[in-house]
Parts: structure tokens; sequence; C-alpha cells
């Protein structure tokens, strides 16, 4: 039962920071000047502030619904995601093919979305599974200190809040148990990137 949160967050807030993320990250890199100078404002003022006071900020500002812990969580992801798109995008728009589809009267959309992003798709998708995995433990954390997840709702975190006293007795499995599975959940997942990384970079591929 409490799988379901971790991967209902999970997928949600790595949702909301790719589009958030690779949105941003690719108008900065891309087009620079002004449009840059403003995106990497915004991403310098998210990045100064730490990942778990902006999300208790959020939660709190928000609520603890469940649909608001995805939310809060993948606001605050977004920001690694649209700096490290923003200098793949930077390196990517100098090279030859974009430089013949601008010359062909190409729209800037256009490229974007057709010649730059598949180029930078296994950067996405390991930060997609990373992201995936850190959202998990944001929600197990936050479950755990008793403002993420309410129960009746059951959550991996709330478990391990509830039964880590019974850690040095006969009864250490209940806390054991979702303690180890938060942990092989965010290996899988670490592993998943990165064969899917192997499996879809065009570099590696070529």
């Amino acid at each position: 039962m409490g799988v379901r949160v971790s991967l209902s967050v999970g997928l949600m807030a790595v949702l909301i920071s790719l589009s958030i993320g690779v949105t941003l990250g690719s108008l900065a890199g891309y087009f620079r000047g002004r449009v840059d100078d403003a995106i990497s404002g915004l991403i310098n003022l998210f990045w100064s502030i730490p990942l778990l006071l902006l999300v208790f900020a959020l939660v709190m500002t928000l609520g603890r619904e469940f649909w608001q812990i995805y939310l809060a969580v993948g606001l605050t992801m977004w920001v690694e995601v649209a700096r490290l798109v923003r200098g793949q995008v930077m390196s990517i728009r100098e090279r030859d093919f974009v430089e013949a589809a601008r010359s062909l009267g190409v729209g800037h959309e256009r490229i974007i979305r057709r010649h730059i992003l598949p180029n930078i798709l296994g950067l996405v998708t390991v930060l997609a599974a990373a992201d995936f995995a850190s959202a998990i433990i944001i929600e197990a954390g936050l479950s755990f200190l008793g403002i993420g997840v309410q129960p009746p709702t059951p959550s991996w975190g709330t478990m391990l809040n509830e039964y880590y006293g019974y850690i040095g007795t006969d009864k250490a499995f209940l806390a054991l148990i979702p303690g180890a599975a938060i942990c092989w959940l965010v290996l899988a997942f670490n592993l998943l990137g990165n064969g899917l990384r192997d499996a879809l970079d065009v570099q590696m591929r070529a």
C-alpha cells in the first residue's frame, strides 16, 4: 500500500520538475542574452535556498493533502534540471546541424524540439530517474517528520516514524521492512536511469 504513495509522488514530482526545468533550461540556453539572464537569475535565487527548507515552506503553505505534497516536491526539483539542460543546450546550439537548420529558415521552436532536445534525451532520462529517487526520499522524510502524507493514507516514512523505536527488539522488522523498501526502490530507479541513458544517448549510439 505504501509503494503507491511513493510511486505517485515520484511520478508527479518528476513530471512537474521536468516540464519546468527542460522548458526554462532550453529557452535560456538557446536564446541566451536577456532571456538567459532572467532565467539564470531565477535559477540562482531558488538554488540559494536549501532544498528541505523550501520543501517545508511549500508544504506548510500549500497544505498536507496528497496532491499538495507532490506539487511541493516537484516545484523544488526543477532548478537542477534547468541548470544542466541550459548548459547542454548552449553547447549543442553551436553545432553545424543547428546552424544548417537556421540557414534553411527552420523556426526556433522546431529547432529546439526536433534537433536539440533529442540530443539531450540521455541527460533528461538520468535526471528523471535521479529526481524520482529524490522525490521518494523527500516524501518519506516529510512523512517521517509528520508533515508529509497524513494518515490514514499509508506511507513508508510514517511507518518508520511509528516503529523506529522497535529497533533492537524482536519486532525490528516493523521498521526495517519499510526502510529497506525505500532503499531498494531508490536504488532501482538510479540503476534504471543509468541503463536508459546508455540506451538512449545519441552520441553513445553513434
